[in-house]
């Protein structure tokens, strides 16, 4: 539990909505594999909803254009002075965390006293709400855990509100069926880009009602109207939640292995093809480097938004959803929800072939070698990129 020391980042996102509280929620921290708690910070909006229609059709140079028709809209706008209000609001609300600042975790036990029975673990970076301090103790409330942890490790007040802008993820959660993406923050701007409903994108920057996002045709713009802010932070794993969490990781493992064998018998007695070219390089399990093998046949194939067909087109997470499925797993057609499929393994310096790399609103199957192959966008079809081409929000491993 040795105490490291913080670097502040600068410029800290805007916050444009208004403080509700501490609604804690569970989310998956990259690097831990642990649930987190969401501090939820929602907009109002007295508007009605924007009906859109998209439709991809060619120009005359033959290249595939959005064609958008918006059949009915009214917004409200949050007023400059509502959106500073806010800030402070949240900012307050950011002074009654307890954060942990250590290089693994510390303790949270019964009573303020190191010979206490243990309850949980606050780990690095994960975030409780103080209730009292009492000799060199804070006594914080976190998840299911209720205890103390030694103030020395933890920052509190000011600092926290520092650190809490570096270590929580900014999230918008999509609520319309299809969302915009401009290249400019108004709607008059081009859309570069489309997210369907329930994708989580990772904002860098609120300002004006807009958010600025990192989808996979670069960056953009998207109405604050039509997501849901959240802010993740990691809370304490309880003792039992410790235990439960390694036993259903246990089992989705076991349960993956077999789904695998059975698809792979069944292959074999209809004397279907089951070896291809191997591609992958590193270490992991041989399942993990059959399914990345077995993805990198479709390299050069179109993408499809929405689709699934790995021959016809199929977008991100159709891509990974049809690939797993032919080894007997099923996976959602989400990004979103592909954070939460598996058991997360850390940064990419564990990753191993096979594993799902999460992005803002995207998602691949890493190959090994600092590597990934994913449906990219509608211009590259199936590529190979480098694995650390933008930011990575989560790494999940199936087998």
């Amino acid at each position: 539990m040795q105490k490291r020391n913080v670097k502040i980042l600068a410029g800290f996102l805007t916050a444009a909505i208004v403080f509700s509280g501490m609604n804690m929620t569970a989310f998956a921290k990259e690097g831990s594999g642990l649930p987190s708690a969401g501090i939820d910070f929602f907009l109002s909006n007295d508007g009605t909803s924007v009906k859109n229609l998209q439709n991809e059709t060619g120009n005359a140079a033959g290249e595939k254009v959005i064609e958008e028709t918006v059949i009915a809209t009214t917004t409200k706008t949050i007023p400059e002075k509502e959106r500073e209000l806010a800030v402070k609001k949240e900012e307050e609300g950011f002074k009654s965390l307890v954060i942990a600042d250590v290089n693994d975790y510390v303790n949270v036990r019964s009573l303020p006293d190191e010979g206490s029975e243990i309850l949980g673990k606050l780990y690095d970076n994960s975030v409780g709400e103080f209730i009292s301090e009492k000799d060199g103790w804070y006594e914080i409330t976190s998840g299911s855990v209720t205890g103390f942890v030694k103030a020395e490790y933890c920052v509190t007040g000011d600092a926290a509100v520092a650190m809490a802008k570096e270590v929580g993820k900014r999230i918008a959660t999509v609520n319309t069926t299809t969302l915009y993406v401009r290249q400019e923050s108004n709607t008059d701007s081009a859309v570069i880009g489309m997210v369907p409903m329930g994708d989580q994108l990772l904002v860098m920057e609120e300002v004006n009602g807009f958010a600025k996002v990192n989808i996979e045709e670069g960056d953009g713009y998207i109405s604050l109207d039509y997501v849901t802010l959240s802010t993740e932070f990691v809370k304490a794993e309880s003792k039992a939640e410790e235990e439960a969490r390694l036993a259903k990781e246990a089992a989705e493992r076991r349960a993956a292995q077999e789904a695998a064998n059975k698809a792979a018998a069944k292959k074999q007695a209809t004397g279907a093809q089951t070896e291809v070219p191997p591609v992958v390089s590193g270490s992991g399990s041989e399942l993990g480097k059959s399914v990345a093998d077995f993805a990198c046949q479709f390299v050069g194939n179109p993408y499809v938004w929405g689709g699934t067909s790995l021959t016809n087109g199929a977008d991100c997470s159709g891509f990974v959803m049809s690939v797993y499925a032919n080894f007997g797993v099923s996976l959602p057609h989400s990004s979103a929800a592909d954070r939460n499929v598996g058991y997360a393994v850390g940064g990419i310096e564990n990753a191993q072939p096979g594993d799902i790399i999460c992005y803002s609103g995207h998602v691949a199957i890493y190959i090994g070698n600092g590597q990934i192959v994913h449906a990219s966008t509608s211009k590259t079809g199936i590529i190979i990129s480098n694995a650390t081409y933008r930011s990575i929000l989560s790494i999940r491993r199936i087998f």
